[in-house]
C-alpha cells in the first residue's frame, strides 16, 4: 500500500462525517495547477488520480504553459489555465504562482504534493462546509445525448456567481521526451481542456441551461457555480 493509498483510505474515512445535510451533495472541487515540464508535480498528479475515485470530492487537473520554455512543452498546456491560476494569486495576494498548486474549494490554496496537509484541508471542506452547498446543481441526460443543467440557491444571493461548464478528458498517458521529467511515462486524470462561463446567476431564480451535443467517448463534464472574481465555490457537479 503506497502512502498515497493510506492516506486517502483515511480521507475515505472522513468525508461525508459530520457534513451537514445540506452539503453533502456538493463535491469540493479540488483544482490542480500542474505541468509536465515540472520536477515536482508527478505526486501532486497521481495524488490527483486517487482522488478521482472519491464521490466527496472533484478533483481537476489544469496544465499550465509558464514552464514550456524550459525544454518540453506540456501537451494539455493552455494559457487560460496559466492566467487562472495567476488571478487566483492576486486574489490571495501572492506575488507569484507555482506548480504543483492546489486550489480548495475556490478559497484555499496548498502545495500539491503535500499528501497529508491535502487530506486535512479537503476534510476541513467536507465537516465545515465554507460555502459547498449553498447551490445544489444537477446534471440530468436528454433523449439524443445532451445534457440539462440546473441550479438552485438556498436562498437569494447576495452576489452575482459564475455558472461554469468544464469539460475534461477522463484519463491520458503522456511520455514525455525532454524537460526535468525526461523520460518519465506519465498517467494523467480529470485533464481539463475547456474551462467556459455560460452566465451570470444571482439565484434568485433557478437557473437552467440544456447542452444538445453528447459528450465525446473518454470525456467528462462538470458545472461549478462560483462566486464572482474567483471566490468559494458554491455548488458543482459532474457528469457522467
Amino acid at each position: 500500500m503506497t502512502t498515497h493509498t493510506a492516506t486517502l483510505l483515511a480521507l475515505g474515512a472522513t468525508i461525508g462525517f459530520a457534513t451537514p445535510l445540506w452539503a453533502q451533495n456538493s463535491p469540493v472541487v479540488i483544482e490542480l495547477y500542474t505541468s509536465q515540464g515540472c520536477a515536482s508535480c508527478p505526486p501532486a498528479d497521481e495524488l490527483l488520480n486517487e482522488l478521482v475515485e472519491h464521490d466527496g470530492v472533484l478533483p481537476l487537473a489544469l496544465h499550465v504553459d509558464y514552464w514550456d520554455y524550459i525544454g518540453w512543452a506540456d501537451t494539455f498546456g493552455k494559457p487560460a489555465f496559466s492566467e487562472r491560476q495567476k488571478s487566483y494569486a492576486r486574489k490571495m495576494g501572492r506575488k507569484s504562482v507555482y506548480t504543483p498548486q492546489m486550489v480548495i474549494g475556490g478559497m484555499d490554496d496548498i502545495q500539491g504534493n503535500a499528501t497529508m496537509q491535502v487530506v486535512a484541508l479537503i476534510a476541513e471542506h467536507r465537516m465545515n462546509p465554507f460555502a459547498e452547498g449553498m447551490v445544489t446543481v444537477e446534471i440530468s441526460a436528454q433523449d439524443g445525448g445532451g445534457v440539462t443543467i440546473s441550479a438552485q440557491a438556498r436562498s437569494v444571493l447576495d452576489y452575482a456567481a459564475d455558472v461554469q461548464i468544464v469539460r475534461y478528458l477522463e484519463e491520458a498517458t503522456v511520455e514525455i521526451m525532454a524537460g526535468e521529467n525526461a523520460g518519465r511515462e506519465i498517467t494523467y486524470r480529470n485533464i481539463v481542456t475547456d474551462w467556459i462561463v455560460l452566465d451570470a446567476w444571482d439565484g434568485a431564480a433557478p437557473f437552467s441551461y440544456t447542452v444538445s451535443e453528447a459528450l465525446p467517448e473518454g470525456t467528462g463534464m462538470a458545472v461549478l457555480v462560483q462566486e464572482q472574481g474567483l471566490g468559494p465555490i458554491l455548488g458543482a457537479a459532474r457528469y457522467p
